[in-house]
């Protein structure tokens, strides 16, 4: 059967998202209120404002029943913005932004700069077959440490930010500090719903 995964539709790019996970097997269904994870096999965190998400939320009463669901075992793939609301640390962020403790990572906001300082580069990915991806980083986070759980899929490889956590796994949650849904490379989705298959 085709995996029914959600894409949280409060901010960012969800129709990209739906798009990438359409081409890698799944039925991608935007998700703005908490009934609407019902009968989801995953859930996909876009890019956006970090904070904003995590107020909206709250808001729209999906942050609680997000959180019970990532604890019982959703599988969730978060995207720039995605990474940090499933990070159990963030630095630089407000007092008042909330996150779902999903990944056992630390994560510093907008870690590279400011807009202007976005940019492309080819990433190795670790469960990512074939040529590096083409990853775009526009106002991202990176990690700055992880637990003994999580597994490191890519670093950046050269320039000022060598070296630097862009990629994580921890059991059935990924997470990438770039964008895969913008470039038509559908590898990285393809890699989240056979995560999602084998956790089914």
């Amino acid at each position: 059967m085709t995996p029914r995964v959600g894409v949280l539709a409060l901010q960012g790019d969800v129709r990209e998202h739906v798009a990438a996970l359409a081409s890698a097997g799944a039925t991608g269904v935007a998700v703005r209120r908490p009934e609407e994870l019902d009968g989801l096999a995953g859930i996909v965190l876009p890019g956006g404002e970090s904070t904003t998400m995590s107020r909206l939320l709250g808001l729209v009463g999906l942050f609680e029943p997000l959180r019970e669901a990532l604890a019982a075992g959703l599988p969730a793939f978060g995207s720039c913005a995605g990474m940090i609301l499933l990070a159990s640390e963030v630095l630089d962020t407000r007092p008042d932004a909330r996150h779902l403790d999903a990944l056992d990572i630390t994560v510093r906001r907008n870690a590279f700069g400011r807009q202007v300082q976005s940019f492309e580069t080819d990433l190795p990915v670790d469960g990512v077959p074939g040529e590096p991806v083409r990853a775009v980083f526009i106002r991202a986070p990176w990690v700055e440490a992880t637990g003994p759980g999580v597994e490191v899929l890519a670093r950046v490889p050269d320039g000022p930010a060598a070296g630097r956590v862009v990629a994580v796994r921890q059991g059935s949650v990924l997470a990438t500090s770039f964008h895969p849904e913008v470039t038509g490379d559908g590898r990285v989705h393809r890699m989240f719903v056979d995560m999602v298959s084998a956790s089914a």
